[in-house]
């Protein structure tokens, strides 16, 4: 016999503070910048100049807009942040010689570098949220689905 549907809690149930999953991502996310900030601070990042180098070493070369899209940022918000990188000596901005109005974004060595002093911060993050990689894997494929969810709507 198969279970029964819950039956839906009460309006005013559905309003409780910790029945909110926008809370819930909302206090984590504080939570996990928290623990965050000082681990960037010794690399001298920000966390989106920390998840723009993320996307670079995974592929280097990408365009503003494909950085963009993988990043879920806007030219608006990247520019400014890839300048910062740049002055920082960490990628170089060049025009793509094939199509002018595409600019590529490639890691310099100090750029490269960095990836290696970076390689402890998810074993931080384990550490301290005192979940194993699987716990944290299927978190992260659960908030990745609600996240193309809402965005698909």
């Amino acid at each position: 016999m198969a279970p029964r549907p819950r039956p839906l809690p009460s309006p005013a149930e559905l309003l409780r503070l910790d029945h909110q999953v926008c809370f819930a991502l909302y206090s984590a996310s504080l939570a996990m910048t928290k623990l965050y900030t000082p681990l960037l601070d010794a690399l001298g990042l920000t966390y989106p100049q920390y998840v723009a180098l993320l996307a670079l070493w995974e592929r280097d070369g990408l365009t503003v807009s494909e950085l963009g899209e993988r990043l879920f940022l806007d030219s608006g918000t990247l520019t400014p942040l890839l300048k910062r990188l740049q002055a920082a000596g960490l990628v170089a901005r060049q025009r793509d010689p094939q199509d002018e109005r595409r600019v590529r974004i490639t890691l310099t060595p100090q750029g490269q570098a960095l990836r290696q002093r970076a390689e402890g911060i998810p074993r931080c993050v384990m550490e301290r949220s005192q979940c194993d990689v699987s716990e944290l894997q299927a978190l992260t494929r659960q908030l990745t689905t609600l996240r193309d969810r809402l965005a698909a709507r």
